[in-house]
This record gives structure tokens, sequence and C-alpha cells, in this order.
């Protein structure tokens, strides 16, 4: 995904960085939509959402608590020694500060999860990401808890205090943990956050929602904003562009995603890594209408799978694999990935296209470079990368022309919900427009970069048509050059997703792939 500092995430790719999946397999790519909230708990407004940052990744508006770079969030581990706390007390006050930043501070949750320091012990890193994005799945559901059994809002200074009793929360009404140990390692949290004075109130509130929990719960539950668990200007736009398939779309946004894999076939076949997995005792199954797609049953740890660190698997979704093969570059063809990071199309094009593929990827931070070049070293695989920005190329990469083009560009992020729950509560709808422009001039700008007879495969992974299907309308429309292609899979019509207007659309599926739009672009000749 290309400058990930200003959009949300794309392609859960590779997780090299990390030890361990989220819940799913959901793997670093930036989601900036980020502004801080007001203290008050309550409802999402309508229209609830982020401020866009400006292109250097810097927030354009909204207030933020500290603006140092590169400041990370604080880390619990200042209290008791390791082995005079309560089992789980580090992930609860981890899970607790992650999501004080996310949403207190418009942080998004990628980032956030980068810049923390983790729990050591393997079970307990697993925990915190369990506790962090299941929170944010179920937000206004907490919140309206709290809301209710607190007599009035916490000071600002003690948000991250009611971050851990949302987590609390959390674990007594979604994971089923014991009473005894949530409440106890919860409250032990309260020492590691620094606030040992605040414990008794944790203990009480905690407490007091086991005692009445199915009154609270009913209570909560009666409240519109508890119902979809999505906010009521996402809600809408959802009914309008998708009258009869919104309710799936919620419900599958607001589950557990998937992990799917993507072999890499310059180093084996899908058959045979899946006979690695069964020996590993992992069974998958062959994901349909991808070449090399595999979806685990559970997910594990993206660097336990077997041949992971030497290069024969990355982790990406299904529908994010479909991207390389409708784009189907050629041996010696001259390819362009506009926007690049963190790399799995990238790498995905040159896996099936094989040797003889001059391909130049892009990106306009060097930050989010070094992991796509990382994810090509682990792969064995080699392209031309560049510092670029897409809306205004420049410099020697932009010739000669490009055969094929694969402009995967910044959108709202609204097919990949489940994956990254945050943009559930930074999104606000006063960006679809501003993104919607950034697209425009984006297309414009990468389109002279075609060869005439190419073709340039427009990507988002939105939802919503005024991204999609209206953004190719328009350009069509100026741009007398251009003419829509048929998508082929292999040697077949797409005969997958939903056709609309112009292009096609996955929809986010429960146990299958997340939500990603595709139109095909050739060039005729003048």
């Amino acid at each position: 995904m290309c400058i990930l500092a200003e959009r949300g995430p794309k392609d859960p790719v590779d997780g090299a960085s990390r030890d361990l999946p989220s819940p799913g397999d959901a793997a670093p790519s930036d989601n900036p939509w980020s502004r801080a909230k007001p203290p008050a708990i309550r409802a999402h407004p309508a229209g609830a959402g982020p401020t866009p940052r400006d292109r250097t990744g810097a927030p354009c508006g909204g207030p933020r608590s500290d603006t140092r770079p590169g400041r990370a969030p604080p880390s619990p581990w200042n209290g008791p020694a390791d082995s005079e706390r309560q089992p789980g007390a580090d992930a609860r006050a981890a899970a607790a500060l992650a999501i004080h930043q996310v949403r207190d501070r418009g942080q998004s949750l990628t980032r956030v999860m980068s810049q923390s320091v983790l729990p050591r012990p393997p079970a307990d890193r697993a925990l915190t990401q369990e506790l962090i994005y299941g929170t944010l799945r179920v937000l206004p559901r907490l919140e309206a808890l709290v809301g209710i059994l607190l007599h009035h809002p916490v000071k600002p200074s003690d948000r991250d205090l009611e971050a851990l009793i949302l987590v609390g929360l959390y674990q007594l009404t979604v994971l089923g943990t014991p009473p005894h140990a949530a409440v106890a390692a919860t409250v032990e949290a309260v020492r590691l956050l620094g606030k040992p004075d605040k414990a008794g109130l944790v203990n009480a509130l905690l407490r007091r929602f086991l005692r009445e929990r199915e009154a609270l719960l009913a209570e909560a539950d009666a409240l519109p904003s508890v119902r979809w668990l999505f906010p009521e200007w996402l809600l809408a736009a959802l009914r309008r562009d998708w009258p009869e398939e919104w309710e799936g779309i919620v419900g599958a946004s607001n589950a557990r995603p998937p992990m799917s894999l993507r072999i890499n076939a310059t180093r084996t076949d899908r058959r045979a890594f899946a006979g690695l997995l069964a020996a590993d005792g992992i069974t998958a199954r062959p994901i349909a209408g991808t070449e090399s797609g595999l979806m685990l049953d559970r997910p594990v740890p993206a660097q336990t799978l077997p041949g992971f660190a030497a290069g024969l698997v990355s982790v990406q979704d299904g529908g994010a694999q479909f991207a390389a093969q409708i784009l189907d570059a050629q041996p010696g063809e001259r390819v362009l990935d506009a926007c690049a990071a963190p790399g799995g199309k990238t790498a995905h094009i040159l896996e099936r296209t094989g040797p003889g593929l001059d391909l130049v990827a892009i990106d306009s931070a060097p930050a989010r470079l070094e992991p796509l070049r990382e994810n090509l070293a682990r792969l064995g695989l080699s392209a031309r990368v560049e510092c670029a920005d897409a809306a205004e190329p420049r410099g020697t990469w932009v010739r000669p022309l490009f055969d094929r083009v694969l402009l995967d560009v910044p959108c709202s992020a609204t097919g990949v919900i489940r994956r990254h729950p945050d943009i559930k509560w930074l999104r606000r709808a006063t960006d679809i427009p501003e993104l919607c422009a950034l697209q425009v001039r984006i297309l414009d700008a990468i389109w002279p970069l075609l060869v005439p007879g190419g073709r340039l495969l427009y990507v988002t992974c939105s939802l919503l048509a005024a991204e999609n299907q209206d953004q190719i309308a328009a350009f069509l429309a100026r741009q007398p050059q251009a003419r829509e292609a048929p998508i082929l899979l292999g040697d077949a019509a797409a005969a997958w997703g939903r056709e609309r207007r112009h292009g096609r659309q996955l929809l986010p599926t429960d146990g299958g792939s997340d939500g990603f739009y595709f139109a095909l672009l050739e060039k005729m000749a003048q």
C-alpha cells in the first residue's frame, strides 16, 4: 500500500517483523485516519471518523497529545518484578495503553502496535493482541457499559484507566475469562499504569458488573449504537451502496478474519506447501480463484509457518491475491506498482511472472520502503524500489513508459475493517471526498506513464461506490484514450464477486476474503 501514513490499510502481508499474528492475519499496514476524540464516553455521532494526514504523515487537524516524532506509547513495565505480579496483568496493561492511544489520541492501531512494548512471554503477547483487537471490535457496547457503571465521565488524565476498564469488561463479556482471574489481573494492571489509588474503583466496577450482568447488558444492548457496532455514517453509506447486502457486510466486518497464505511459486507450489503444513499439524484448504492461496483453519504465528524465514510463504488475504492475477504481467514487460508498500502485491507480481520482469515499486516515505525491501529479500525477489509520490511522479524511473500499472490507491479501507477495527472509530464521513480527490490526482498523474495498448489495474479495499465504480466512470469520461477491459482470472471471465457498473467488487464474508474493488483500464492508441 502506498503512502501508508495517509490512508487506510490494504492487503495484510507477511508480518515478518512480528512474531505473532493479530486475531486473524492482519500484518503491519498503517491506518492514518487519526483524530483524538473528546473525553465524553457516549455513542458515536453520525459522521464520526478521523481527519486525514498530510503528505508527510502529520495530522492535518485535530488535537494531539504528543507531536514528537517516533514517540512511543508509555510502557507499563515499571511496577513489581514479573514474579510478583498477578499473571496476565502485563497483557491487560499493555492492551489498555494501546487502546488509549487509538481511542483518545487518534493513533492508528498499526502504528501503536509497532511502537508498543509488549509483554515478553508469547502467551501474554497473544493475549494482549486479542484484548486490543477484540475490545476495538465491540467498542460501543463496552463504552455503553462504562457509561452506565460510572456516575460521571472520567477526567482526561484517567482515560488510560478507562481503557483498562473496557479491557476488563471485554474479558467478562466476550472472552469468557474466569471472573476471579479477569478481575484480579485487571486490578493489578491498574498499578502497572502507575495509578494504584484507582485499583479499588476498578475492582468495584468490575464486581458490580458481575453482580448485575444481565440487567446492565440489557440496558447497553438497547442503545442503537450498540446493535451494529458500527458508526452511523458508515451504516448509512453501506445501506445506500449495498441495500441488500449491508447487514452481511457489517456482520463479516465485526467478525474475526481468517488467516490466508500466498505460496511463493518461485520456490514451491501449493500442494507441496500444504504437505509441509500438514506435517506440522496445521490444516488448510485452497482459496477458490487463487493460483497459490491457502486458508488456514486456525491462525498461527506467521514466523512459525514452515519455510517462512526461507521465503516459501507470505500472509496475504485471498482477495488481495486477485490483483496480481488480473494484472497478469508477462516476462519482458515493464511494470509499475505505483502504491507499493508494504509490498505484498509487488512480491506476488514477481512470484507469478518469474525472471525477466522489469518492475518498479514506489512509495512516498523511506520508512515504509524498508519493510518492502525486507519482504522482497526474504522471498528472494528483486525490483527497483524508489521513494516517490504517485500523485506527483518524477525522476528517472518514469521512463521508459510502462506496459502495466498496478494502482492500489489510498482509500477508506472499509473492506478490511475486520483486520483493522480501529478504522470504525477513527474514520470520518468527511474523509471520503478528500480521499476521492486524492484518487483523482493519482489516476490522472499515473495514466500518462502507461504505453498505448498498456493496462492499468485500479484497486481499492473500499466498499463505497464513490471510491470505486463512480471514480472509474468519471475517469473514463475525462480520458478519451481509456476504455474498460474485461477482468480475467486465468483464461476465464470473472465469475467471482459482484459485477458493478464498472469493475467488480469482492465483499467481506465470514470465512472468505476481505472487501476489494478491481477495475481494469486499457490505453487506446490516439
